[in-house]
């Protein structure tokens, strides 16, 4: 199912090389018995992926490093013997591999997925209230300085709306697809606080940190391009960061935040690994702060739980059959949802379906 989200039949071939690492995972015992030894909450498949990659790009094998993107070039194209070739490299390199994975966690900072929550904070930005903004799983940061980039969605028939900082060295370019338009407003919002919580915060000034990182994401040179330069905005913006569980640091966070400010919690492919238990208290929590203050909640994750058998998103929305029989059929993709509290009154909303790199997103209602 991951291999198939990430390059589904249509996909630009950029995606390839990304969907081939799962594809040699999954298909091959011998690795996914390498594999089997990581632990299930450290999301095997996907650690596993990232310290091959981290490798690969450390080592430069010859050969397989020219099918993996350099920042400033195209992507190379994916050759026919990739599949042998990366499979000999993780073979020989077993026990690089398991002692990377024990040292690390996997982070994906994909930054492209800014473009996906933009369109969900368009209620936020017609409120003409400046924002505290409040990144869920922060990790180095990136989602912090959403309004610093550039972003171009393109729609059918050619048509092409841009909004963003109009200088910015961050492109995130988005296909949107389906039979409605996302809601873009003129301007981005008015941040006045940001603030990131995460379990593990990560320092991008650490060049190991930012090595790890650069292996967690796909290797496609959209994706890798973006990074790095998003890595530049977080560097030249320090943006404040709490080290811990969300449950126990959002309240003390959002009582440090200004009365006048409109609350946005978000998150990206983050709760959707909370135990079911804290997902709960984490809901329970939204709900108790969202009877006090305005707030917006809005998450972009798999469905619960991850897999075939998904019926609801981490808001805890019920999901149309056909959106789960396209999660069964299609591999996961990302659900973006809101849950909006205005004095005290609490809506619900399911908004959009996304790829997880950020290639695609596909609106469900009608604005």
């Amino acid at each position: 199912m991951i291999a198939a989200a990430w390059s589904p039949a249509g996909a630009p071939d950029s995606w390839a090389l990304t969907a081939a690492q799962f594809a040699v995972l999954r298909d091959d015992p011998e690795l996914l018995g390498i594999a089997a030894t990581i632990a299930p909450d450290r999301l095997p498949p996907l650690l596993f992926g990232a310290a091959a990659t981290s490798l690969v790009l450390e080592t430069g094998p010859p050969g397989l490093r020219d099918w993996f993107p350099t920042v400033g070039q195209a992507q190379p194209p994916l050759g026919p013997g990739f599949h042998d070739r990366y499979r000999t490299f993780c073979l020989d390199h077993r026990e690089q591999l398991l002692d990377l994975c024990a040292r690390h966690r996997y982070q994906m900072n994909e930054v492209g997925r800014c473009a996906d929550l933009l369109p969900a904070l368009a209620s936020a930005v017609a409120d003409g209230r400046e924002l505290a903004l409040v990144d869920i799983g922060t990790g180095a940061g990136l989602a912090l300085h959403l309004d610093r980039y550039r972003y171009v969605f393109r729609g059918p028939h050619g048509s092409t709306a841009t909004v963003g900082d109009p200088e910015s060295e961050v492109v995130l370019e988005t296909e949107v697809r389906g039979a409605h338009a996302a809601p873009l407003a003129a301007a981005l919002p008015r941040i006045a606080e940001r603030v990131g919580i995460d379990i593990e915060p990560l320092d991008i000034e650490d060049p190991g940190v930012r090595s790890w990182l650069a292996a967690c994401i796909p290797q496609e040179i959209g994706a890798v391009t973006r990074f790095h330069r998003a890595v530049k905005v977080a560097s030249a913006h320090p943006a404040r960061t709490v080290r811990g569980d969300v449950g126990d640091a959002l309240p003390d966070v959002l009582a440090s935040l200004p009365d006048d400010l409109l609350v946005c919690l978000v998150d990206s492919y983050v709760h959707v690994f909370f135990a079911a238990a804290d997902l709960v208290r984490f809901r329970e929590l939204v709900d108790r702060v969202g009877s006090e203050r305005d707030l917006d909640w809005v998450s972009l994750d798999p469905l619960v739980p991850l897999g075939a058998s998904a019926n609801r998103t981490v808001a805890g929305m019920p999901v149309p059959p056909g959106l789960i029989e396209r999660n069964r059929r299609e591999g996961v993709f990302g659900v973006l949802g809101r849950l909006g509290y205005r004095q005290g009154r609490r809506s619900a909303d399911l908004l959009a379906i996304a790829h997880p790199g950020a290639a695609w997103l596909e609106w469900l209602q009608v604005n």
